[in-house]
């Protein structure tokens, strides 16, 4: 598959969409790449199925860039929670694995969008009832944040986000600061990322269909230019995210969620 002018432009504008939210929001844009990458590999003659596994593995490998661009903002700033980072790690580092290398090579894609929709759909609605945490309610200890780093990574890995729709949910359920969960977020985007990005390549060795320039699951011509792209616009979205109120980024967290679970939702239904 070339990359002809058309597609380059839907893939620099879809890198800066996704570099944007991934400093706004700390989710790395997976959530959004996912569909956007879906529609483009469909429209382009890949398999159904196929596209959404090859899809999800492409987002997951531009969160490697986009997390490192939006991390050296937020951690200028002072709002990454480095501690919480190294206890999470471990765990996600793991969980990646198991996902990327084991269960997402076994099911089906139409599955996969499916879960993707669901999940998507829970973090959103509890991110948009906003419930206030009780306050004394903290962060579990080492072997409580070892476990839950474990359920991050790998619902990361099935669905080829960076965490954000779990990890800030779950930080702000501790009573972490919603600006601190965000930028802590970004920077557990990278271990996410990286492990999970291997696991495709891995799982994706020798799978009939796949488009000329993919490695394993990962379809390295997107890449490149999304990954390119989303690294200038991430500290932009930094920016936004200390400027904008709690409530607001709540909001604004929620109704994007919403819009791409229906997507996907769509999309696993009729596969």
């Amino acid at each position: 598959m070339l990359l002809d002018p058309l597609l380059i432009a839907e893939l620099v504008l879809l890198g800066l969409c996704t570099g944007f939210l991934a400093g706004l929001l700390g989710i790395g844009g997976g959530m959004l790449m996912v569909p956007f990458i879906t529609i483009i590999l469909s429209d382009r003659g890949v398999a159904p199925d196929l596209a959404v596994k090859m899809a999800i593995a492409t987002s997951m490998a531009t969160i490697i860039f986009t997390s490192i661009s939006s991390v050296r903002a937020h951690h200028q700033r002072g709002a990454v929670r480095w501690d919480i980072v190294k206890r999470l790690a471990p765990g996600i580092v793991l969980g990646s694995a198991l996902a990327s290398m084991g269960v997402f090579a076994l099911l089906k894609g139409s599955w996969l969008a499916l879960f993707f929709a669901a999940f998507v759909s829970f973090s959103a609605t509890q991110m948009l009832l906003d419930k206030k945490p009780k306050p004394t309610r903290t962060l579990p200890g080492s072997a409580g944040q070892l476990g839950a780093g474990g359920v991050i990574g790998f619902l990361s890995g099935l669905v080829g986000a960076g965490g954000g729709f779990v990890s800030v949910p779950f930080m702000t359920w501790c009573n972490v600061a919603i600006h601190n969960a965000v930028a802590t977020s970004a920077a557990l985007g990278f271990p996410i990322a990286l492990a999970n990005a291997l696991g495709y390549v891995v799982a994706g060795q020798g799978v009939a269909g796949l488009p000329i320039g993919s490695v394993g699951y990962i379809f390295a011509p997107a890449l490149a230019v999304i990954a390119t792209a989303s690294v200038f616009m991430a500290p932009v979205g930094v920016r936004a995210a200390h400027a904008l109120p709690v409530k607001a980024l709540k909001r604004v967290f929620a109704s994007i969620l919403y819009v791409l679970a229906a997507y996907m939702l769509y999309k696993g239904l009729s596969a």
